[in-house]
C-alpha cells in the first residue's frame, strides 16, 4: 500500500496533487511535516491542507478520508484514551506536576494501517511513547473528530475525575489540559 498511487478525481485528492504529491507515502511523510496546530474549523479536514497544520485529530483524519476516497483498504482511524504524562508527551512541561496530577486521560487520534498503529501527529510522534498507557480505543469515522471525539473525552474525564476524587471541577481540569494542549503548540 506504501507506494499505491492516489487515484481518485475528487476535489480533496486534486488539491493534494497540485501540491506535487502523488502516492499514499508521500502524503504520509507530507501531513507529517506539518506543525501540530489547531485548524480554524474542526469539521473540514481538507483545512490539515490548506492552513498547512493539524492535530493528531484532524490529520489523522484528513488521511483517512484520502485513504476512503482512495479505496486504500486496511486505513483505520482510531481515537484512543490514554495517561497523558510527562514522560510520554514531554512538551506538556511541568503543568500537571504544578497542579499535583500524575496524568490526565487525553484523546488521541492515530491510524492503523494494515493493523500497525501509526501516528504522524508530528515528526517526533512515536506510537511506542504512549502505547503502553492506553486505557481505551475505538475506530471512528473522519466526521466524528469534531463533536464526538471533544464529547466522548468529556464524558471520559468527567467520570474519571469522579472516581478518582480530584480536588477539580471539571471545568479546573480541562483548563489545566488545555494549558498542557498549549505546550503542544508552542
Amino acid at each position: 500500500m506504501s507506494s499505491q498511487l492516489l487515484i481518485a478525481t475528487d476535489d480533496l485528492t486534486k488539491k493534494i496533487k497540485a501540491k506535487g504529491i502523488q502516492t499514499w507515502t508521500e502524503l504520509l511523510n507530507y501531513t507529517q511535516q506539518l506543525p501540530y496546530g489547531r485548524n480554524s474549523n474542526r469539521t473540514d479536514v481538507s483545512l490539515v491542507l490548506t492552513e498547512e497544520k493539524g492535530t493528531c485529530s484532524s490529520k489523522h483524519a484528513f488521511l483517512k478520508k484520502v485513504a476512503d476516497l482512495n479505496k486504500l483498504s486496511d486505513v483505520k482511524l482510531i481515537l484512543a484514551i490514554y495517561k497523558m504524562n510527562k514522560s510520554n508527551t514531554k512538551a506538556i512541561g511541568n503543568t500537571l506536576a504544578n497542579n499535583s496530577i500524575e496524568y490526565i486521560p487525553e484523546a488521541h487520534c492515530y491510524l492503523k494501517i494494515n493493523g500497525l498503529a501509526t501516528d504522524i501527529t508530528t515528526n517526533s510522534s512515536d506510537f511506542e511513547k504512549i502505547k503502553d498507557a492506553i486505557l481505551y480505543e475505538e475506530e471512528i469515522e473522519p466526521e466524528q473528530v469534531a463533536s464526538y471525539k471533544v464529547d466522548f473525552h468529556k464524558t471520559y474525564l468527567k467520570d474519571w475525575l469522579q472516581k478518582n476524587n480530584l480536588p477539580y471541577t471539571f471545568d479546573e481540569l480541562w483548563a489545566i489540559r488545555e494549558t498542557c494542549i498549549q505546550n503542544l503548540s508552542a
